[in-house]
């Protein structure tokens, strides 16, 4: 055999090779051109007595075969002896297996010290000495194989082998340390953890098993680790019954408690779970690598913490993306929540609860805060909390709060919010948890919002740790610029927690008792809002676009039916504010301020290639067209929602592209990617889709030839029939045109980013070619458009044609968002169908409204 692995001029020590396992390996090595020294007492397996009939035996079957071995009888403490016999008769030596053994086994209660130590000895001392003898030849010649027999006794522990345990694991420390020490020289070493039918195992594994396990499914791999062509060194295996496996060290990633502050019994407690998952489990290969995690540690330095709080682990420490969407609904409502409109004649302050309010509706500012706070409060209901974080509700209470609006809000958005802790102060006995969430538009990755959160928490702190910044911000000693005094209902804590904050605090009255309240408080955010919105009131001209930011110090609490009374000192662009509760003259937000822009900010324009989801963006250009259109279809028909009631994911293949498509909430949507949780799902290719869509193909056809994959609401699908109305690329009922819907802005917004200078640009010229549909019209139309905002007036009446601006005098007003501008150009009638849902508001000779033919098909 040309491939045979041989050992020829090589000279090998077996011990205890008179019986099983020994025998087998020097049967196999002389039967492969080895010279074999066959070592054995010739005592019983316990260790008792000695012979020479064993090791003989063994020499005269090698011999026998055509191999040259020589019989050693001594102890493997006297291991001098047997390395000299191989010199004796060869003049070298290559190769040491340590393989001899007894057993003394017996329970440690009742083992005896001579039970130990004569196990010792043989297998411990022994090993020892005939390595020890062995090891100056071989890193004299600078080659050596080296082989230690360990157990699984050692590595895992057997009942009433104490002693055993501890010899044979003490073997593989030994030989990890020799593999170390010997490398350079080309002396390898390596152990095995055998398990085979001999004298010793049989005392204890059932004689039927002890046959099965026969010494020849070992002694292979025996061989192979003492050959020249392995490379192996430092490694342990098992191997018996055909079963071949190397063991390392595995242990979990621990936790890591920063020095430089007190490590408890109660902290291990608590880390547990951390210190023993091995979910994510390492594998150091060596003392240094055991190390590693010790010496990293060695230069770091705790932040500190105590038992409600540590410090290292939570600080920096970043939340999981969360998403919510609001519309002119949440946003009334919340405005309701912090006291607007109580005068409903007052009309700047009905922009904030109307949608068809004439100056168009403005979304009170300070609900900014309100999307993040309820993704913290979401995350906390669920469980979710950072880590190093080890305190309740009980402990905490809302310290401070900081939102900045990047540019003012849309009246309706979908929101990612990203959040983090960015800060942690040690107060004394309490402490300060400062998160941050900064929220972002979905569709257009634009920053819109970003909050700073302080918790305060009680009794957290006093690890002597960072105190923070000062933040008093005194009022001047001078009277206030301007008051502003307003009574909160009885009800208003029922009012404000319907924008989201559930605590029972604020609506349980035994809940409130516990607490030590005479009845719920009010939300401190309710608070804040009023101080806001009475920022806007005095300062601002009452438009909310200019409001910049807003800082508080929450002091005190506030009763439901109390009267607030928010004094202001004007500083520049700053506005210092101090709320009062008049009946108990108590301070309740101080160390407060609000900063006003000169000019209100104007929206980051959606990029048009992503309003028509290209290809690039997921899916192919097909596909995404036809999303479009969808997207426009669902825009100009939300009626829909109402009818259909369903949350649809579309998973296409070849190419891959994923699509979420809401027709439940709110005014519906169509969203790349999965969004939220689905009613229904559907799996087909990109081809089958458009075929679908285009009303070539038949979904339940698809379906039953198994093209089509539905899961979820099976029933939901069924609901999809106008799917085939929006036709292919988006043609039919639903333009590809109209797929590129402008991105929501808000009020603010400047003429340029929608599509309404183009339609009255269009339709100026239509009147120009025709003259006669202005004399039909005879009426002056005066357009105020909102996201992005612009007016124009179609004048039909005085001097015929279309200009931008305002009309001194118009017969009819029509104000309505430049999608819904798209979707009556599409569709004129569509005008009573937008009025009904709110989308459209009507002022002046509503008979005009009759007149709106001339709009048709403009783009």
């Amino acid at each position: 055999m040309g491939n045979e692995l041989r050992f020829d001029g090589k000279v090998a020590i077996v011990t205890g090779a008179g019986n099983g396992l020994g025998r087998s390996h020097a049967l196999l090595l002389a039967s492969r051109g080895a010279k074999v020294v066959v070592n054995d007492l010739g005592g019983s397996s316990t260790g008792g007595g000695r012979g020479s009939e064993a090791a003989d035996k063994v020499v005269a079957e090698i011999k026998a075969a055509g191999g040259e071995a020589v019989a050693n009888y001594d102890s493997v403490e006297d291991g001098a002896k047997i390395v000299q016999s191989a010199l004796d008769t060869w003049k070298r030596l290559d190769i040491v297996i340590n393989n001899a053994g007894i057993l003394r086994d017996t329970s440690f209660q009742k083992m005896s010290e001579q039970d130990w130590e004569l196990i010792y000895r043989v297998h411990v001392l022994g090993a020892f000495r005939v390595t020890q003898a062995a090891w100056p030849h071989l890193r004299d010649q600078g080659y050596g194989r080296i082989l230690f027999t360990a157990s699984a006794a050692g590595i895992y522990g057997n009942f009433g082998q104490a002693n055993y345990s501890m010899a044979k694991l003490g073997l593989v420390g030994f030989a990890n340390t020799l593999a170390i020490e010997g490398r350079k020289k080309n002396i390898l070493v390596n152990a095995i953890a055998p398990i085979a039918g001999s004298r010793m195992t049989e005392t204890v594994l059932p004689k039927e098993v002890v046959d099965a396990l026969r010494p020849e499914y070992v002694s292979p791999l025996a061989a192979w680790l003492c050959h020249e062509d392995c490379q192996e060194t430092g490694a342990l295996f098992e191997v018996g019954g055909g079963f071949m496996a190397k063991l390392r060290w595995e242990r979990t990633r621990g936790k890591v408690f920063k020095l430089g502050r007190a490590i408890t019994p109660e902290a291990v407690q608590k880390s547990w779970e951390s210190i023993t998952d091995f979910t994510e489990a390492t594998h150091p290969t060596d003392v240094a690598g055991g190390m590693q995690p010790v010496m990293d540690n060695l230069t770091s330095q705790s932040k500190g913490g105590n038992e409600f709080i540590d410090v290292d682990a939570a600080l920096g420490y970043e939340f999981p993306e969360t998403r919510s969407a609001y519309d002119e609904r949440d946003l009334s409502l919340y405005a309701l929540g912090v006291g607007a409109a109580q005068d409903p004649l007052d009309t700047k302050e009905l922009q904030y609860v109307y949608e068809l309010h004439g100056e168009g509706f403005r979304p009170l500012p300070t609900y900014g805060v309100i999307p993040a706070l309820n993704s913290v409060l979401k995350m906390s209901a669920e469980g979710k909390q950072a880590p190093g974080l080890n305190y309740g509700l009980d402990r905490v209470l809302h310290g401070e709060q900081y939102t900045e609006l990047l540019r003012p809000l849309p009246a309706k958005a979908t929101l990612r919010h990203k959040g983090r802790i960015k800060d942690i102060f040690d107060k004394g006995k309490n402490a300060l948890v400062v998160t941050e969430v900064t929220s972002y538009d979905a569709q257009t990755g634009e920053p819109l919002v970003r909050n700073e959160i302080t918790t305060f928490v009680r009794g957290a702190g006093g690890w002597g740790g960072e105190r923070g910044p000062v933040t008093d911000l005194p009022p001047p000693e001078r009277a206030p610029d301007a008051v502003v005094t307003e009574k909160t209902h009885e009800n208003q804590a029922l009012l404000y927690r319907l924008s989201g904050d559930w605590n029972p605090l604020h609506a349980d009255p035994e809940f409130a008792r516990n607490f030590g309240f005479q009845k719920p408080i009010l939300h401190g955010l309710c608070t804040f809002g009023y101080v806001g919105r009475h920022v806007i009131k005095a300062f601002a001209h009452g438009d909310p676009r200019l409001f910049k930011s807003i800082r508080v110090r929450f002091a005190d609490t506030v009763l439901p039916g109390e009267t607030l009374r928010t004094e202001m000192w004007k500083d520049g662009e700053r506005v210092i504010i101090r709320c009062k509760v008049v009946e108990r003259d108590k301070v309740v937000i101080s160390n407060a301020a609000v900063e006003l822009h000169k000019e209100v900010p104007s929206a980051q324009a959606k990029p048009a290639a992503q309003a028509s989801a290209p290809a690039a963006a997921g899916g192919s250009s097909a596909s995404a067209k036809v999303f479009g259109a969808i997207r426009a279809y669902v825009a100009q028909h939300p009626e829909l929602v109402a009818k259909v009631a369903n949350v649809y994911l579309f998973k296409l293949t070849q190419p891959e592209s994923t699509w979420t498509l809401d027709l439940k909430n709110g005014a519906g949507a169509v969203q790349e990617g999965a969004q939220g949780k689905a009613d229904c799902s559907l799996e087909l290719t990109d081809a089958d889709f458009l075929a679908m869509t285009s009303g070539k193909a038949d979904p339940q056809k698809l379906y039953f030839g198994g093209k089509l994959k539905i899961t979820g609401n099976v029933m939901a699908s069924q609901k999809l029939g106008f799917l085939a109305k929006v036709g292919p690329a988006g043609e039919g009922s639903a333009p590809a045109k109209a797929s590129a819907a402008p991105a929501p802005a808000s009020a603010g917004d400047k003429v340029g980013n929608g599509r309404a200078p183009a339609i009255f640009k269009a339709l100026g010229e239509r009147l120009a070619q025709k003259p006669e549909l202005a004399r039909e019209l005879a009426a002056v139309i005066q357009f105020h458009v909102t996201e992005p905002q612009g007016s124009w007036v179609v004048d039909g009446r005085d001097t015929p044609g279309v200009r931008e601006g305002k009309a001194d005098k118009a017969d009819l007003t029509l104000r309505l968002s430049d999608e819904d501008l798209t979707a009556l150009v599409q569709d004129p009638q569509a005008v009573q169908r937008l009025y009904q849902h709110g989308k459209l508001r009507v002022d002046g000779d509503v008979r005009v409204a009759s007149r709106l033919g001339f709009l048709k098909q403009l783009i």
